[in-house]
């Protein structure tokens, strides 16, 4: 059996190899304890050493098919043309440029946030990010979003329930809900207006319910299922791109994740898309806003 070592990709033999993670660190102890981060999902868990099944490096545990799927069905409705109540401003639609809406997203693991921020580079969604670990994330979102003052505010890491056949009802049973929930309170006080700053919060298995009544307009997961790295970043991109005007369509929206409904919940938000006059480039250099 390979040996165990930080940075390996392993699965584990108690849970029937069901996600693959990677060893973010080892706690020396009398029995050594591996602490564990998903790769593909926001998932974080401890595991004794024997229970882990090193893979080789060249495993691909993603599902890519599924996510170029998401992706097309994206691109293909930003073809559609914006419904506009205004006709004089309809008959010169095509002068028009699309000014999506602007995220905040900050990420108690940076493995997870570096593969959001290629993400949204490649769906052309402006977007800031930061790794702020969960603990700390109550304490510093105000001075956040103060600063860089978004549209759309993205709070997640990982999570999960610390115990099989744990009590759901209980913030205390949860990795890092209590995080997430008083984030998004803090937040909050920042902008109470539900249609002003979009909220969306949360990772595997969190507290769904605590989450919404907290203030966010999307969480997850409200099955305690886990979901996948993308999820927050697919939800962003669907409200960055929905005129202002709409209301996001939500089964639209939670078709176009990796977790579905199970995995994210919410309630009706409208869209922070623009359109702008006249359709130079310099309208939105994107990049720029890349951290």
């Amino acid at each position: 059996m390979k040996k165990v070592s930080v940075g390996d990709m392993v699965t584990r033999r108690s849970y029937g190899e069901d996600i693959v993670f990677y060893v973010r660190r080892i706690l020396d102890a009398e029995t050594p304890i591996a602490q564990l981060i998903g790769v593909n999902v926001r998932l974080a868990a401890d595991s004794p050493l024997d229970d882990l099944i090193v893979l080789d490096y060249r495993t691909k545990p993603a599902n890519p098919s599924a996510i170029k799927s998401i992706i097309a069905q994206i691109m293909l409705q930003r073809t559609k043309p914006v419904q506009r109540r205004n006709l004089r401003l309809e008959a010169v639609k095509h002068d028009f440029i699309a000014v999506p809406g602007r995220v905040l997203h900050v990420d108690g693991e940076e493995h997870y946030l570096n593969q959001c921020l290629a993400l949204y580079g490649n769906l052309n969604v402006p977007v800031i990010g930061l790794h702020i670990p969960e603990p700390e994330q109550p304490k510093k979102i105000r001075s956040v979003l103060e600063k860089y003052n978004p549209d759309i505010l993205v709070i997640t890491g990982h999570d999960g329930l610390l115990r099989k056949n744990s009590n759901r009802d209980f913030l205390i049973n949860y990795r890092s809900s209590q995080y997430f929930v008083e984030t998004v309170k803090q937040a909050r006080l920042y902008d109470s207006n539900r249609d002003g700053l979009v909220i969306i919060a949360g990772a595997c298995q969190s507290h769904f319910e605590g989450l919404i009544e907290a203030g966010a307009n999307f969480a997850s997961a409200p099955e305690r299922v886990m979901i996948h790295c993308y999820d927050p970043v697919f939800v962003a991109e669907k409200l960055a791109y929905t005129p202002f005007t709409q209301v996001v369509n939500l089964p639209e929206l939670f078709h176009a994740t990796i977790s579905g409904k199970d995995g994210i919940g919410g309630i009706e938000t409208r869209g922070k898309l623009r359109q702008g006059f006249p359709p130079i480039k310099s309208w939105l250099p994107v990049k720029s806003y890349l951290q």
